[in-house]
C-alpha cells in the first residue's frame, strides 16, 4: 500500500495541481441546495492506510460552497480544529483525487428542506465536542468528526469508507452507539476494537484502528488501507424527485 500510494506524483502533474477542482459539484447556482461528502485519500504517510472526509453544503440562497471539515494541526496549535469556510467542494487533497460518497440536491420547494438539513449539519459542527482535542490514530480526527454529523443527519444514510480511520471512534469515548448511517449498531472500545452492524454498512470488524467487512448491498469487500473491493457505495437524492442514484 506505501509504494502504490508514493508511485505517483501527488497531482503534481494534473492542472491547477495539488488542490484543484475535480469538477464533481454542480455549479453553484441560485436556488439550488446542495451537500455532498467526499472522501480523499490523506495527505503524506498517512495516505498510504486512510482517508480524510469532508462535507461541503451549498444553501438555495449561496453562490459558493462551504467546507465543514478538521484540520488537525489547528488543534496542535491550540485553536479550534473544526474549519467552516468558503471553499472548492471537490477540490484535491494534497494532490490526491476525491470519490464522492453522497449527494443531496433540492429545488423549488424541496430547497428549503436541504437548507433546514444544511443548517443541522452546521449546528452539529460548530458545537462539535473534540473540536480542541485531535489524534491522527485512533481518533478523534477528521473522520470521527464527519461521522459525528452524519449522525445528526440521517437523510445522508453515510457509509464511511472502511478505511476511513478514526470513524470508530465513538462520541465522547462512548462504548456504544448508532452507525453513522444510524441504520445499525456499534460497540468501539476507543477506536480500537470493535464490531459495527448495519444495514446501510453491512458488517464490519475494527481492529487496532483497522477495519475489514462485508457489505451486503452493494456487493463489496472491505479491507484495511485498500478500501471498498467491489461496487462503488455512491449515493445521489434529488428532494422532490422520486429518483435517487
Amino acid at each position: 500500500m506505501v509504494a502504490v500510494h508514493y508511485s505517483s506524483d501527488g497531482g503534481a502533474s494534473s492542472p491547477g495541481g495539488r488542490h484543484a477542482s475535480t469538477a464533481q459539484a454542480p455549479q453553484a447556482q441560485v436556488g439550488q441546495a446542495v451537500i455532498q461528502v467526499y472522501a480523499a485519500r490523506a495527505a503524506r504517510w498517512r495516505g498510504a492506510f486512510g482517508v480524510h472526509t469532508w462535507i461541503t453544503v451549498k444553501p438555495a440562497s449561496a453562490t459558493r460552497y462551504t467546507r465543514i471539515e478538521v484540520i488537525g494541526y489547528r488543534a496542535y496549535w491550540g485553536r479550534n480544529a473544526v474549519r467552516i469556510r468558503a471553499g472548492t467542494p471537490d477540490s484535491r487533497w494534497f494532490g490526491n483525487d476525491p470519490t464522492l460518497l453522497r449527494e443531496i440536491t433540492g429545488s423549488g420547494d424541496a430547497a428549503a428542506e436541504v437548507d433546514e438539513l444544511i443548517y443541522r449539519i452546521v449546528e452539529a459542527a460548530e458545537s462539535y465536542k473534540n473540536s480542541h482535542y485531535y489524534k491522527v490514530w485512533p481518533g478523534p480526527n477528521s473522520n470521527t468528526f464527519i461521522a459525528s454529523l452524519a449522525r445528526e443527519a440521517p437523510e445522508l444514510r453515510l457509509e464511511l469508507p472502511p478505511n476511513a480511520i478514526g470513524k470508530d471512534y465513538l462520541p465522547g469515548g462512548s462504548l456504544i452507539a448508532l452507525t453513522p448511517s444510524r441504520t445499525g449498531v456499534q460497540v468501539s472500545l476507543g477506536g480500537l476494537l470493535g464490531v459495527l452492524i448495519g444495514l446501510e454498512e453491512g458488517i464490519e470488524l475494527n481492529l487496532l484502528g483497522l477495519s475489514a467487512g462485508l457489505d451486503l448491498w452493494p456487493p463489496a469487500v472491505k479491507l484495511p488501507g485498500v478500501g471498498r473491493f467491489g461496487f462503488a457505495d455512491l449515493r445521489r437524492y434529488q428532494w422532490g424527485s422520486d429518483s435517487a442514484d
